[in-house]
């Protein structure tokens, strides 16, 4: 173990209530600490050792999420082969497959859809991984999750779409415009407006997004 990860596991093992420590011991959140840096021969050795690829911090992570947060994609791999969760979900509700649909990380976000993902899941937003795939004009995490069943009109707690989201949170650029262009072209319903009864034209008319909005019109929105 490099001295890095031992501080770090340290950090993590001390950092612990007395009732997480129960439960999480240090070969645990060693593992933790190496997926979150990509040691990828250290997931390899701690697993191999015994190390828990369920166990979580005090945060609920597990070494997949933290993986997954810092886009390893190596580190990730091994711990998937190892069994695991691409769902376990972290005290704010992220979970291995919903982080890498909203932070754009296709290869781990491909690996969790070959897993298991629950494409029903929702973050603390309750938006599903679609929809901050869509908001922060991640195109290929987009076009990788049109290709599941994942519901292209759910709305989260906001009252929006991933449609919505994409008009109201993006910048109107390339990106944003080609992520309208496939949603609509995967079925999403043009017309859904949002709690105050602005459609997504009327949205994408305001802020200026010429291309957009041609985009909408052309489907037929109003």
């Amino acid at each position: 173990m490099t001295y890095r990860l031992l501080a770090a596991a340290c950090f993590s093992w001390i950092a612990l209530s007395a009732a997480d420590a129960q439960s999480l011991v240090p070969g645990d959140a060693a593992l933790i600490a190496a997926a979150e840096q990509g040691d990828t021969s250290a997931v390899e050795r701690l697993i191999r050792e015994g190390a828990s690829v369920r166990a979580r911090d005090p945060a609920g992570r597990t070494a997949l999420l933290a993986a997954t947060q810092h886009n390893r994609v190596e580190a990730a791999r091994r711990l998937i082969a190892a069994g695991a969760d691409v769902n376990a979900q972290d005290s704010i509700q992220d979970s291995p497959y919903l982080l890498a649909g909203a932070r754009g990380h296709v290869e781990i976000l491909r690996m969790t859809l070959s897993t298991g993902a629950d494409l029903a899941s929702t973050n603390r937003y309750g938006g599903t991984a679609l929809t901050p795939a869509c908001h922060y004009g991640h195109v290929e995490a987009v076009r990788e999750l049109l290709k599941t069943s994942v519901a292209i009109n759910h709305v989260n707690k906001l009252g929006w779409t991933c449609l919505l989201e994409a008009v109201i949170l993006g910048d109107g650029g390339a990106r944003h415009t080609e992520i309208v262009r496939m949603v609509v072209a995967a079925g999403a319903n043009v017309n859904l407006a949002d709690r105050e009864g602005v459609s997504p034209l009327r949205h994408a008319r305001q802020r200026g997004q010429g291309a957009i909005a041609r985009i909408l019109e052309q489907a037929g929105a109003r």
